[in-house]
């Protein structure tokens, strides 16, 4: 773990020209953790939704599970931000900071700059891992980009483990 202790804690909160960091942790399950995540542009400028950034992105999510022990479940990628739901293998040696942080130079290619940090969040079960999918799917069209999710071409769902789509 970090070593964050209370001390750090009640420093931190006697210093308010210091920032609050949220503490991850690292590994939480013995089995195969599914995360959510959203990764955001710097600024929200709006470099996604292109060819080029597809196939860098599509290209590391191929080697991710060999290379990292992660697999991407589903993506959709908007203009200006990313939802993944990745599962991460019980052998794997790689965290879910040092994924993103290779994710990120992989797929901008240092053309363009992402916003520091990350949302992401656990997923308990299967059906969590359904209802965010859909939340995910479903982006394009809450913002006007198409009428049908379907109709998207930056978003994808694959089996967990094999790559094959769903």
């Amino acid at each position: 773990m970090h070593g964050h202790g209370l001390a750090d804690t009640i420093r931190a909160m006697s210093n308010p020209q210091q920032p609050r960091r949220q503490r991850r942790l690292d590994r939480i399950f013995d089995s195969a953790p599914a995360y959510y995540l959203t990764l955001c542009t710097d600024g929200r400028a709006r470099l996604l939704d292109n060819a080029e950034t597809m196939e860098n992105a599509r290209n590391f999510s191929d080697e991710s599970p060999e290379r990292y022990g992660v697999y991407v479940d589903c993506y959709t990628r908007m203009t200006d931000h990313e939802h993944l739901i990745v599962t991460i293998t019980p052998d794997s040696k790689t965290t879910v900071g040092q994924w993103i942080k290779a994710f990120k130079v992989m797929v901008g290619r240092r053309r363009f700059k992402w916003q520091a940090g990350f949302f992401d969040h656990v997923l308990r079960s299967d059906e969590s891992r359904s209802e965010k999918w859909e939340y995910i799917r479903m982006n394009p069209v809450r913002a006007g980009l198409v009428k049908h999710p379907d109709d998207w071409p930056y978003a994808q769902r694959f089996n967990r483990f094999d790559g094959s789509e769903m």
